[in-house]
Formats: C-alpha cells, structure tokens, sequence
C-alpha cells in the first residue's frame, strides 16, 4: 500500500492533518491503534449517558473569531451542536469558598472582576492588553499575510505567573486570573506567559460546549478524509519505520504489514518516534533532549450519571481551591488530595433544565500509581479498583461541601486516571498534555514540526501549544512543511 502522506495517530492533530492534505488532492492514510480514532476526543457511554474523555469546552467561536475561522474552514460549523456558556460567567472561579466569575469579552471580563477588585483597574487593563497583543502577533492567529513566527518569542521566556504577578497587585486576584490553569496544566515556575495568553485570550472572546459529546468532531472531520479518498486503519499500531538515506520509506505496523509514503506526520508523543527509529537516524542531542523533557501532569477523572431531573444543568465550568495558591501541578501534595477539582455537566439536547452527567477534573501524580504501572487497561485487579473507589469517595466529599445534596442526585460514578490516559493516548505516564512547556528552557521544550528526518514531520499537542486551539494551530503549521503556509492560510480565511 502507498499514499503520498501517512499519519501515525487520529488524534485532533492527525485528523486535522489529514483533513487539509487530503482537500488538496494527497492521498492520505491514517494509523491508528485504538480501534476507535479521536485519541482524546473520544466519548464512552454508562447507563445511556455519554462522556468526553477529554474535550469539555472550547473557545473562540463567535463569527469573526479564530476557532470559527478554523471550524468554518474544516466543514465544522453547521453541523456541531454548540452551547455557549454564561456570557457573564463561563468559568467561575472559587477560592476557599469566595466564587469570582470569569466573563466573556475583554470589556465584560475585566468590569465583572472590579467588582470583586475595585482597584485594580490598570492592573487588569494591561493584563488583557498583552495577552491580546501576544495573539494578535500570530499569524496563524489572525491569518495575517504578513507570515510571523507561530511564537512571540518575548513571551517564551516569560513566566505566566511572574507576568500575572507583575501587573496585578493583589495577590487573590493574581490567583482568580490563573484560576482555570488546569485547561493547559499550568506550572507557576515553568509555564510560559505565551502558553496561557493564547488560550486565556481565546476564552474569554467565547466559550462553548459541543453538544452529545465530542465523538461528533471526529466524525465529521474522519468522514471528510473519506470522502476524499483516504483510508483510516485502527485497531492496529505503527511499530517501526523502515529508513533509507535519511527519508522514511515504509511504516512496519504492528501485523507485519508495510506502508509506503512520500510524507509521514506522527500525532504521538515525540519519544514515540525515537522508539520507532533506529538511533542511527536520530541524531544524540534530540534524543537526549526529548527524553529529558517533563510532561505535564495528569488527571483523575471522577463520571458522575445523575439520577433523571434531579441535578440542574451549570452552564458554567466551576473551578474550586481548597488552598490559595491555584497553581497546584507545580505545588501537588498526595496528602493533602484533592487539593482543587474543576466540576463540568455534560451538554446534550435532550434538556437544558436539568444534567444527566458530569465529569469532575483533579491531578493526580503517577508515582501514586507505579505499582500498577505495568498492567493494562481492565486488568489491574481488584485493589486497583478499590483504589479508584477510595479516591472518587474522597472526591465526591469535597463536591458535596460546593453542592450540597449532589451525592443524593448521583446514580452511578465511573473514574480514570493517568494509567487510563496512557494506555490510551500513549503519552508517557499518562500526562494529560503531553511536553510541558518551560520558559526556564523555551527553546528546549518547544517542539517544532521538522525533523532532521526529511519527510517526517510532528503534530498534536505536544507540539507547540494545548487544546483544541492550539493543535488545530500546530496542524497548520504541520502542513505548512509540505504546503506553502501563506497559501493555507488564505484558503482558511477566505471560506
């Protein structure tokens, strides 16, 4: 078999990859070793209520905004059922029991925090102000002909906490700004100002719900390259890549089989690759450099099925602190777990009145899991699943003391943790993110497209930024390796 682009993994990256070569006449093929594609888009289904296992909301869908653009482009919109959360508070923010609500717009996010924070009127201007500009300075943001780095370098090296810190003067404000941090897994001493500005700047213009879960983004954007003409295989893992004079020439998967390709784009977590690749073809310093690389931490996840019409539907994402400092991935204490939990229902079409479920978001570090660590997915055995059980009790507790009466209305709970991701998604550890961005080391722990492997290039989340932003942004920029970008983006734009 032979396509002129294969890509390894149907994550967002990989789907959306496949999307834009495949409108411009590549054949493509996607591999994928789960037997549903989607990665962490992906829903499941427990007494007839669905749940995404990792896309809970997303940004910038007005007209005329970015993600709109982008949706527009991929034959989104139109056919997503969307649900836009409280204008006048999509995210509420709550600190030791004080609840600060998060606002869409520039104008309307900073008046509703100076009612909480009367003085910090310049504070919270020149706030908005840079992240906006940090965006605004991407061409892949504002489609701008004038091509400018994906990256505002300046912001790279600057620390998203220490930026916050430096223009805001109260320190519980300082925290409210930072207060939705787990949407990129924030760390106070590593994550650049960049990473949370542009996914900051991009929710506050809108934030949205896709209704009957995200497994509809996938298939639309799957059914696109169809129709095209690619082919998706899963159930099946890309094992080896057979390499020629620096130029891959076949993928090995996992049934002996061989693909041919004239490009090959991996949606998998970089050290894949190397594992992949005999080290002849990778030169010592990048693997060295990314296996050396921290992930970001990840996640325990608690599915809540509610009894029917017993719990109301929030049409905002709820964030709680049971310390000051929200920053919590850089500070995880297990003794003191759950140190926060972000609570979000489920948005279906079946009732806006009343929730049918719910998925709760806490960290979770995997050294708490190591004894387990070499098992699979269904077959951790039965203290494994007390475990799970000790920790969603523990969690559960701590929801109810925020909505109290919630554990009458719970019928049944389902949990994840980092082993699920990771056996799953294939990041290491289970890290919810993948490469975490520092900006002691920008330069370092930013990864680009090109490798040194000429028709092998890298997209997905671990490339340059998170979320459903970011990766539709490191898609295009994937694809700007075998597509001239200023090309793309006036095709994007112009739809």
């Amino acid at each position: 078999m032979k396509y002129d682009v294969v890509i390894i993994g149907s994550g967002l990256g990989g789907l959306l990859c496949g999307n834009i070569l495949s409108r411009e006449g590549f054949s493509v093929c996607i591999i994928e070793k789960n037997h549903k594609p989607g990665g962490s888009l992906q829903t499941f289904g427990r007494k007839a209520c669905l749940f995404n296992t990792g896309l809970n909301y997303t940004e910038s869908l007005n007209d005329g905004q970015v993600l709109n653009q982008y949706f527009r482009y991929f034959g989104l919109l139109g056919k997503l059922k969307l649900q836009k959360l409280n204008e006048d508070g999509f995210d509420i923010i709550s600190i030791r029991g004080q609840k600060y609500k998060l606002a869409m717009n520039h104008r309307r996010y900073a008046d509703t925090l100076l009612e909480y924070f009367p003085h910090e009127k310049a504070g919270i201007s020149q706030y908005l102000e840079k992240i906006k500009n940090i965006c605004q300075a991407n061409s892949l943001y504002t489609f701008s002909n004038e091509y400018s780095n994906i990256f505002e370098f300046s912001s790279l090296g600057i620390g998203a906490a220490s930026f916050i810190a430096s223009v805001i003067k109260n320190q519980r404000l300082q925290q409210v700004i930072a207060g939705n941090n787990i949407l990129y897994a924030g760390h106070e001493n590593k994550t650049p100002l960049f990473i949370h500005a542009i996914i900051n700047n991009s929710f506050i213009d809108s934030a949205w719900r896709i209704k009957d879960g995200s497994h509809n983004l996938v298939k639309i954007l799957t059914d696109n390259i169809l129709q095209q003409g690619g082919k998706l295989f899963t159930g099946i893992k890309a094992e080896k890549f057979i390499i020629e004079k620096n130029k891959i020439q076949f993928v090995k998967l996992s049934d002996e089989a061989l693909i041919e390709g004239k490009y090959f784009i991996s949606n998998t977590h970089p050290e894949q690759i190397l594992n992949m690749t005999d080290a002849r073809n990778i030169s010592n310093m990048f693997n060295r450099r990314i296996r050396s690389l921290e992930d970001t931490m990840g996640i325990f996840t608690l599915y809540l099925v509610f009894k029917k019409n017993t719990f109301p539907y929030l049409n905002y994402n709820f964030y709680h602190y049971n310390q000051e400092n929200v920053w919590i991935a850089g500070n995880y204490d297990p003794a003191l777990w759950p140190q926060h939990y972000v609570f979000m229902v489920t948005a279906t079409s079946k009732s806006e009145t009343y929730a049918e479920s719910a998925s709760v978001l806490t960290y979770m570090d995997f050294n708490e899991l190591r004894k387990w660590e070499n098992t699979e997915t269904g077959k951790r055995g039965e203290e494994y699943e007390e475990f799970k059980r000790q920790k969603a009790e523990k969690l559960l507790a701590e929801i109810e003391i925020q909505f109290p009466g919630i554990r009458s209305c719970v019928e049944a709970y389902y949990t994840s943790t980092p082993l699920t991701w990771r056996d799953y998604t294939g990041t290491r550890a289970g890290s919810a993110y993948g490469i975490l961005k520092d900006f002691n080391r920008p330069l370092e722990s930013i990864i680009l497209p090109k490798t040194k492997i000429s028709n092998l290039f890298l997209t997905g989340q671990n490339i340059n930024v998170h979320g459903i932003l970011g990766v539709t942004i490191s898609s295009v920029l994937t694809c700007a390796e075998i597509i001239d970008l200023r090309y793309l983006l006036n095709k994007i734009s112009s739809v």
